[in-house]
């Protein structure tokens, strides 16, 4: 049997190549790490989570979530990896971002039917052929697939990192440990700010430095992955109803909620190193020191990292793919992962698994699996390949994309619970018939 080349050893590549090998097809996956790496890359390992440590919502009301759970029941390897290395995040799943990149190596790389190549492609390989190198593709390959496509220019976005603070540097007497509302088991590290405080911070933001990023203006921002100053700059209280939203949290030595606070998430499995939670930014290295110390509980914090920003790029894909992230001119040339136009970890992962299911059956000559639009993978397949889809943008997985009900429930945390059970009860079905 003919291999099936799966080019980039990210989330979506990752996971198209270990489905296919589980459903017993040879693989070549073919990464360019260590040999090349981009700029927001550090390690040589598969999976590598360059932004945020976090997979998003875990519960059934939250579209995400339900994204997660059809792929844990559809045996995804990535969604495997993260409930291994999982650190506690209150309603959310977040990992040990080096920890779980370690483990998906090891996996793909003890699986007997794929095999590593450590190269750079420079060019569409002939299919089978499944390309999955993320929105930071080579420039050689990047100008190889626009030729492929005759497009004329890819579109692009912007998107950023959070910065990273060890725990010990938290200043304890100016925070607590608490989940919003109380869920999960305190999870996260809150940092409080009176009126004043939040004054004195915000204009600081608003006024400060920022990198040179080449294109970079702030429309050209992808709205799920906002720079913090870029966030700022939308009006005084844009932070305090979004990731410094004080709401659920209350503060033990007063007993009320705060005018604003900054949540810590833990990022290693040692709870060593923090996150800051809604804080991507492309400010200058020395200018985060200055205004995230201005904190107060993280007046002498010690960074990690520093948050930084990279262009990526899509395609246009309604028009060039199918519903299988499939090139419509050639079924054997697909593509998968942020590159499509899908956004997330979740929904690159997603988009990984349905294109190596498709592929998988099409090189056995049988139909692929249809997953409707009731279903979110089915759905995020169905959007990135919708040609009356006017302006094209990346999508998060949303009920919005999902079939509606055919009956009207409320409220809304009901209706979506309900879109949920109807959608895995479909998946049920697909996998006893053996997908």
């Amino acid at each position: 049997m003919t291999a099936v080349k799966v080019v980039g050893a990210g989330l979506a590549g990752s996971e198209a190549a270990w489905q296919l090998a589980q459903r017993g097809i040879l693989v070549e996956l073919i990464e360019m790490k260590p040999d090349k790496m981009t700029p927001a890359h550090h390690s040589p390992n598969f999976a590598e989570l360059v932004c945020s440590n976090s997979l998003r919502g875990d519960r059934l009301e939250n579209a995400v979530g339900l994204l997660k759970e059809e792929l844990r029941r559809l045996g995804s390897l990535i969604l495997a990896c993260a409930e291994e290395t999982k650190v506690e995040a209150g309603g959310c799943l977040a990992v040990d971002r080096y920890a779980f990149s370690q483990l998906v190596t090891d996996k793909i790389r003890s699986h007997p039917l794929i095999t590593v190549t450590s190269a750079e492609v420079t060019s569409v390989p002939e299919g089978p052929v499944i390309i999955a190198t993320g929105p930071l593709t080579s420039d050689a390959l990047s100008n190889a697939i626009q030729d492929y496509f005759g497009q004329k220019d890819y579109l692009h976005f912007f998107d950023a990192a959070a910065p990273l603070v060890t725990a010990e540097s938290v200043d304890m007497n100016l925070a607590w440990f608490a989940s919003r509302y109380d869920r999960g088991n305190a999870d996260y590290i809150n940092c409080a700010m009176n009126r004043e405080e939040y004054d004195a911070f915000y204009h600081a933001l608003v006024d400060a430095e920022e990198a040179e990023v080449h294109g970079f203006e702030d429309k050209n921002v992808f709205e799920g992955c906002m720079p913090v100053e870029v966030m700022a700059r939308r009006g005084y209280d844009t932070l305090r109803y979004g990731p410094l939203k004080p709401v659920g949290l209350k503060d033990p030595k007063t007993g009320a909620e705060p005018y604003a606070v900054v949540q810590l998430r833990q990022d290693n499995a040692a709870g060593s190193v923090y996150n800051l939670v809604g804080f991507q930014t492309h400010l200058k290295f020395p200018e985060q020191k200055r205004v995230f110390s201005m904190i107060p509980a993280l007046h002498n914090a010690e960074f990690v990292r520093y948050g930084v920003m990279h262009r990526n790029t899509f395609l246009r894909s309604p028009g060039l793919l199918d519903r299988y992230y499939a090139d419509l001119r050639n079924p054997l040339v697909a593509f998968a992962g942020q590159m499509t136009g899908v956004e997330g970890y979740v929904e690159s992962t997603a988009s990984g698994y349905l294109a190596a299911a498709a592929m998988a059956a099409k090189v056995r000559g049988k139909e692929p699996p249809v997953f409707p639009k009731e279903t979110a993978i089915g759905a995020l397949g169905l959007y990135i390949s919708d040609e009356t889809v006017g302006n094209f943008q990346p999508m998060n997985i949303n009920f919005s994309i999902l079939a509606p009900l055919e009956r009207r429930v409320k409220p809304k945390s009901a209706k979506n619970l309900a879109i949920s059970q109807r959608s895995l009860e479909i998946i049920d079905t697909l996998i006893e018939k053996g997908i």
